[in-house]
């Protein structure tokens, strides 16, 4: 993806709409529950910030990626926090959407400290061959700070004043984050419609065995810790539905690697349908009982 409109100004301003979406669904008591319901939102976090990016890097490794700048695209996913499509994922699979929402909410909070430096390790680990980028380390902190935490803190003041207003524009601006989503990969594939069979040849076995070990370590962790069945499912959805325009802002726009930029699209592409798959499969097996869900 080359700095056009597109990097330059419709990647940042979907994400500051999708992240002000994020803001009008969110309340104070969605940070309480780090404290009331600390089992799951710990394990939630740990596999989202832990487990998801050791993967990643196994999945680099056993694949091999065929350039460094695929790589890091591919491992700047794993940094992202879920974002609102996790959430609407989640809803759709009757899980915790309380819980999903407050781990969305968390992580996002904290990855725009976390992305510019794990990225930057990233390059450094993978960047072989003579191959080198550059993120700088303080402006990407700035510009991610004002793109994601800013418009989610704008969103909460909508809604803590004018809870009506909030209320009903929360689900129009949530579709129109996924149509930015959609948008955007739209934009990049044709920009680049030439190569975009080479894009699935070079990181669709990659991206999909990404997607579906890490929803499927997520929900089996979950499952182990004996979790609440709608727990488990947040779980599997938040640890493998990533933010994907998070991840093409940081390889587009920030770091300005076309290449980079691969992994990130073609993730975005492959995760509505293994979430869709996976809320089916969760749903099939689930009982009665295990409803209604609880944070």
């Amino acid at each position: 993806m080359q700095q056009t409109l597109l990097a330059t100004v419709v990647l940042p301003a979907a994400l500051f709409l999708i992240m002000l979406g994020m803001g009008l669904a969110l309340k104070v008591a969605d940070f309480r529950r780090v404290v009331e319901f600390p089992k799951a939102v710990v394990i939630g976090l740990l596999c989202q910030m832990l487990l998801l990016p050791a993967i990643g890097f196994g999945v680099v490794k056993l694949v091999g990626l065929g350039t460094p700048e695929l790589a890091v695209g591919l491992m700047v996913l794993t940094f992202c926090p879920g974002g609102t499509t996790s959430n609407m994922l989640t809803y759709l699979a009757r899980g915790d959407v309380a819980l999903s929402i407050t781990l969305t909410a968390v992580v996002s909070l904290v990855t725009p400290f976390t992305i510019p430096v794990l990225t930057s390790a990233a390059m450094s680990a993978l960047a072989v061959g003579g191959a080198s980028f550059e993120m700088p380390l303080p402006k990407t902190i700035v510009i991610l700070l004002a793109i994601t935490v800013i418009p989610v803190a704008i969103g909460m003041a909508l809604r803590h004043k004018w809870e009506g207003f909030a209320a009903k524009a929360e689900r129009p601006v949530r579709i129109m984050s996924v149509v930015f989503l959609f948008a955007i990969i739209g934009g990049l594939i044709s920009q680049n419609r030439e190569q975009l069979t080479t894009w699935f040849a070079d990181v669709g076995v990659a991206a999909l065995l990404l997607n579906a070990a890490s929803i499927t370590l997520g929900y089996g962790i979950a499952r182990l810790a004996k979790l609440s069945p709608a727990q488990q499912t947040t779980i599997g959805m938040e640890v493998g539905i990533q933010n994907g325009t998070t991840a093409l802002l940081v390889t587009g726009t920030l770091i300005g690697n076309p290449a980079m930029t691969i992994a990130p699209a073609i993730y975005s592409l492959i995760m509505f349908a293994t979430g869709g798959l996976f809320g089916y499969l969760v749903n099939a097996r689930r009982k009665p009982e295990d409803d209604p869900a609880v944070a």
